[in-house]
C-alpha cells in the first residue's frame, strides 16, 4: 500500500562541524615541471596560480595539513566525514597514514571516524588533474622546454586552461 511504509532518506543527514582552512603544504612532481614543495595560503585553482610550474601542471600533487577535532565531535559516537568540497579531478585520501580510498565525483567525502584522534591528525590528499593544462603549457614553451611529445595538436598555447587541484572548502562533518 502506498504511503504505509516509513520513508527513509537515501543519505544520512550531515552537519558541518569545522572548516579546515589556512595554509596547505603542496608537493608537485618536479619531473613534470612542478615545485617539490610550496605552501598555498588558501586552496587555489592551479590554473590561476602565477607559477608556470603549477599553472600548466598535469599529474599528481599531494596536499598535507594537520588538524585537531573540534570538541563538539571529539566525544561523539556519530560518524565523522572529511568533505573535500570540490576536486578537479580525482583525490586519494589518507588520514594518519590510513588509506581511506579515492573520490572521483560528488559528494567529495570520505568517512574518517576510525582514522582520527582528538588532536594532531595528519591529512594527505593526492589530487590528480587532467592532461590539457600540461599540453597547453607545452604548446607555449619553446623547443627543448616541453614535457610532453605528441603528434596530435588538440590544444594550442591560447586554449583555455581547465580548473585543477583541491578547490574546497575542506570541512569536517558529522552525521546527525
Amino acid at each position: 500500500r502506498a504511503g504505509s511504509q516509513k520513508e527513509a532518506a537515501n543519505f544520512p543527514k550531515i552537519k558541518v562541524a569545522q572548516q579546515i582552512a589556512g595554509p596547505w603544504e603542496v608537493s608537485f612532481d618536479p619531473n613534470w615541471g612542478g615545485p617539490q614543495r610550496v605552501v598555498f595560503e588558501k586552496l587555489d585553482d592551479w590554473s590561476k596560480r602565477p607559477e608556470p610550474g603549477i599553472k600548466y601542471y598535469s599529474g599528481t600533487a599531494c596536499y598535507r595539513k594537520t588538524f585537531d577535532l573540534p570538541e563538539t565531535i571529539g566525544n561523539s559516537s556519530r560518524p565523522i566525514y572529511l568533505d573535500l568540497g570540490l576536486v578537479k579531478d580525482l583525490a586519494a585520501v589518507r588520514v594518519n597514514g590510513k588509506d581511506l580510498g579515492v573520490v572521483w565525483t560528488a559528494p567529495w567525502q570520505v568517512e574518517i571516524t576510525d582514522a582520527v584522534k582528538p588532536a594532531g591528525n595528519r591529512i594527505e590528499i593526492d589530487v590528480v588533474n587532467l592532461w590539457p593544462n600540461r599540453l597547453i603549457g607545452d604548446a607555449a614553451a619553446g623547443a627543448g622546454k616541453r614535457f610532453t611529445v605528441t603528434n596530435v595538436q588538440t590544444y594550442k598555447k591560447d586554449s583555455p586552461l581547465l580548473e585543477s587541484g583541491l578547490l574546497g572548502p575542506v570541512t569536517l562533518q558529522q552525521g546527525e
